[in-house]
């Protein structure tokens, strides 16, 4: 990755701009303690939290290998100015993730769209030329040989010194884990860092039923990889079971292939049959690295992505309460306190925004995984536009479910107008992420569609008005057009709808402005480890 300019470029110690502005930036992000109350874990459950830990750092050295090279990374600590540093820190680079990955250090050019998983020289001309198929795993990674020619490098190969002490310390996990299930899933996943092939511990992570602890790791998300959508990036989340919020949720997984049926759109994108063997349960996240630390905070989870154990099992849908909850306090509510008419404004709830938020990773498992043109799954044939587009159909697709079940009686603790005036003031705050990431990308669609159609209007003083009526209408054919796109694989539509859709109009960049101007932050950041959970190392 030529990327080592910090040195190279001898401006390793200016500061791009006031400091004030970049201290600005990095309190954008609101800080937040990730803890939980761990006298529900057993002694050995407790002892388990610092190995996951400790794996978790590796994942995080990994992810940093990933999108921005090692030794990038090394040469961030040569940085005079507390600022710049912290924000690279957050960013896991140089480049603004919520600002259109603008750089923010000085000398450094334009994030390379393959990150650091293709040489940044690759030409399109080399790539196709290239014959080993494993060009296009999800677990390889390109290089130069000692002639200049491309070579494919498979990750256990790349991360060999990284894989071994995960392995080792996974041979310590392994031993302490009480629950089978755990046990089992950890025995798979030590299989699958040294062979690259992750499915069989798939499928034994949705096995994984009764286990307080939960510990997500690995390769996962393509996000990173903006050339083509190939590549996965590596990630930790460490996650504690809240069983009774997990129990009241539990009700609406056998109720999937029902609704199935009920989304709005031709049958044809509709025929496949979700599994009903998925999890939605909620948990307390006590530990973030790599991918998902990076910038914007998941809060949510709903894994696995392959589509073999979609149709085998369906997926793990993973609500994480408690940084839910943190982006909720800091800020949705007080963009939609900015943003939202007076009449409308006790409509914005939690649990509004975590029905919404729950049942958008619901959609995920819905709607079709292989086209019906014959163009293969859908990551295949939308390439670099399909994760824009799931998310756009989760997003939309989400909140009919939601509408669907508060209808019907099965959601109770919020009505249809609270979860229409949540979402639009939900798009409000993760519209912020920006035009290069795929969330950003999908809630543009998704406000413009909405907008177009008569979903919202502003008020005299500038303030959203929604109109259910219409957003009921608009959400129904915003949701058959995605899943006609996706269903069919229209890779051509795709690409040039997002281009011309997937973008902030001036009118929103306004509200935009004005939540930058009141100071809201973006995004949080975590305060974790193992002092924050009271535990020793």
């Amino acid at each position: 990755m030529a990327l080592s300019m910090l040195a190279a470029t001898g401006c390793r110690n200016k500061v791009a701009g006031p400091v004030s502005e970049l201290q600005q930036k990095v309190d954008e992000y609101a800080e937040f303690t990730l803890t939980t109350d761990l006298s529900r874990l057993s002694e050995k459950e407790r002892q388990l939290i610092p190995v996951f830990i400790q794996i978790a750092e590796v994942m995080d050295e990994l992810f940093w290998e990933q999108a921005y090279g090692l030794d990038n990374r090394a040469a961030l600590d040569t940085l005079s100015d507390p600022a710049m540093k912290a924000f690279a820190m957050l960013q896991y680079g140089a480049w603004d993730r919520l600002g259109g990955e603008k750089p923010f250090i000085p000398g450094v050019g334009e994030k390379p769209k393959g990150a650091n998983f293709y040489p940044v020289d690759m030409t399109q001309e080399e790539f196709d030329a290239l014959a080993d198929p494993l060009k296009t795993s999800q677990y390889s990674i390109l290089r130069r040989d000692g002639q200049g020619a491309l070579t494919v490098v498979p990750y256990r190969e790349a991360y060999k010194t990284q894989l071994a002490k995960v392995d080792s310390l996974l041979g310590v996990a392994i031993d302490l884990a009480e629950d089978a299930g755990l046990k089992n899933y950890l025995v798979e996943r030590r299989k699958a860092f040294r062979t690259d092939d992750y499915f069989a511990s798939d499928m034994a992570w949705m096995d994984m039923k009764q286990s307080k602890l939960d510990f997500v790791v690995g390769p996962i998300e393509n996000y990173e990889d903006a050339l083509y959508g190939y590549k996965t990036a590596y990630e930790a989340f460490i996650l504690v079971k809240d069983e009774q919020w997990s129990n009241d949720l539990a009700k609406f997984v056998k109720m999937l292939p029902e609704l199935q049926k009920q989304l709005p759109c031709d049958p044809k994108y509709k025929q496949e049959v979700p599994g009903t063997e998925s999890d939605l349960n909620v948990y307390d996240v006590i530990y973030y690295a790599g991918d998902c630390n990076a910038a914007s905070k998941t809060i949510a989870i709903n894994l696995p992505n392959d589509e073999r154990v979609h149709l085998q099992k369906g997926a793990r849908r993973l609500q994480l309460k408690n940084a839910m909850q943190a982006k909720f306090d800091n800020i949705c509510l007080p963009i939609a306190q900015l943003c939202v008419c007076d009449e409308q404004l006790d409509n914005v709830s939690f649990n509004a925004f975590f029905s919404n938020v729950c049942f958008h990773e619901v959609a995920h498992g819905l709607g079709i995984k292989n086209t019906v043109t014959g163009k293969g799954n859908l990551r295949e044939a939308l390439k670099e536009q399909y994760s824009a587009w799931e998310e756009a159909k989760a997003d939309i697709c989400g909140l009919f479910l939601t509408e669907t079940l508060i209808e019907r009686g099965e959601i109770t603790n919020c009505s249809v107008e609270d979860a229409y005036v949540t979402f639009i003031a939900g798009i409000l705050r993760s519209v912020r992420f920006g035009a290069t990431e795929a969330h950003g990308i999908a809630n543009m669609m998704c406000f413009n569609y909405m907008q177009d159609n008569g979903a919202f209007s502003r008020n005299a003083e500038g303030k959203y008005v929604i109109d259910v009526e219409k957003s009921k209408a608009a959400l129904r054919s915003w949701a058959a057009l995605i899943l006609q796109v996706e269903g069919e694989g229209d890779y051509d539509f795709a690409k040039k709808y997002a281009a011309e859709n997937g973008v902030v109009r001036a009118d929103l960049q306004a509200d935009l402005d004005r939540i930058a101007e009141a100071r809201i932050p973006r995004d949080i950041r975590y305060n974790q480890g193992v002092e924050a959970l009271g535990l020793k190392k």
